[in-house]
């Protein structure tokens, strides 16, 4: 059931064809926000999992909100560009930007040392660091011609600790560091960033991977995040009238979800994983201009 808190709200969450985003994309549009889907998935069978933007855009829909889905391939900047472009010709501005779109190798989990995995384990920095950028680029304008908006990046306690290697482990600290640096040049125009590291998931992804060593992953589907809950806590911390000042902040969502009173539609209150995997390092206040 919609609440409308978003009603009049303009969102892009990118890489919103399964997982994370369209989860995310679900819940702003059930707050009654307009939320544009991307990805590459038109069809079902365009990727090894279940999922397409049409769909992610319908369920938008159902949930109370506008879904509009947008075929857009983050590693190519002008496609990227002309999704903006739409934004601003049909919207006039922008409210929300999740930066969600990232490249998951086949092999990310496999065990191994760095050099004995593909080298293409790297394209996570073309679409999952880069692309990230490109869409803050682009996004901008139009965030600070609307005023009192939110950029979040989505990330994870890879940052801190050894999780998938090297290659993830760098996206993930480096977009914690676009939200901070970010924060710094969109301040005086009043948008606010964020990342938020996410936990385990409720996937499609999970699910398969879970099923091929089940004793391994025995219980942490239980305690694992619904990819919804992220987009609420966007919702939240968007709606904060505090907002700003967290901007440039690394946060975790299972913690934010306490400070705001928000839980699972079951009333499940996801764990931190502060004490195992680390905390967030926040950016020294220094401005070198």
């Amino acid at each position: 059931m919609s609440d409308k808190q978003l009603e009049g709200v303009v969102a892009v969450v990118t890489g919103a064809s399964r997982g994370a985003g369209k989860g995310i994309a679900i819940a702003l549009g059930s707050h009654g926000a307009t939320v544009y889907v991307t990805g590459r998935s038109l069809n079902e069978g365009d990727a090894a999992l279940p999922g397409t933007i049409g769909a992610t855009a319908e369920a938008v829909t159902d949930a109370g909100g506008t879904g509009v889905a947008v075929a857009c391939d983050h590693a190519d900047d002008a496609q990227v560009e002309a999704l903006f472009e739409r934004v601003k010709a049909e919207q006039g501005g922008l409210d929300i930007l999740v930066n969600n779109a990232t490249f998951v190798h086949d092999q990310l989990i496999e065990p191994g040392g760095f050099w004995e995995k593909p080298l293409d384990m790297t394209r996570i920095f073309d679409v999952g660091l880069r692309s990230s950028y490109v869409a803050s680029w682009f996004a901008a304008p139009l965030l600070v011609a609307r005023g009192g908006g939110l950029m979040v990046f989505t990330s994870s306690f890879g940052a801190r600790c050894y999780m998938h290697g090297p290659a993830y482990g760098a996206q993930k600290v480096a977009v914690d560091k676009f939200a901070a640096d970010m924060a710094v040049d969109l301040r005086e125009h009043d948008v606010a960033t964020a990342s938020i590291w996410m936990g385990m998931l409720q996937t499609d992804r999970t699910r398969r991977v879970m099923a091929q060593d089940p004793d391994k992953y025995a219980g942490f589907w239980d305690i694992a995040e619904t990819p919804e809950f992220t987009g609420h806590l966007v919702a939240a911390l968007y709606r904060d009238p505090k907002r700003m000042e967290r901007s440039g902040q690394t946060l975790i969502g299972a913690e934010l979800a306490q400070e705001y009173g928000l839980s699972e539609t079951d009333g499940r209150q996801p764990p931190s994983h502060r004490e195992m995997l680390g905390a967030p390092v926040q950016a020294h206040p220094a401005i070198v201009q």
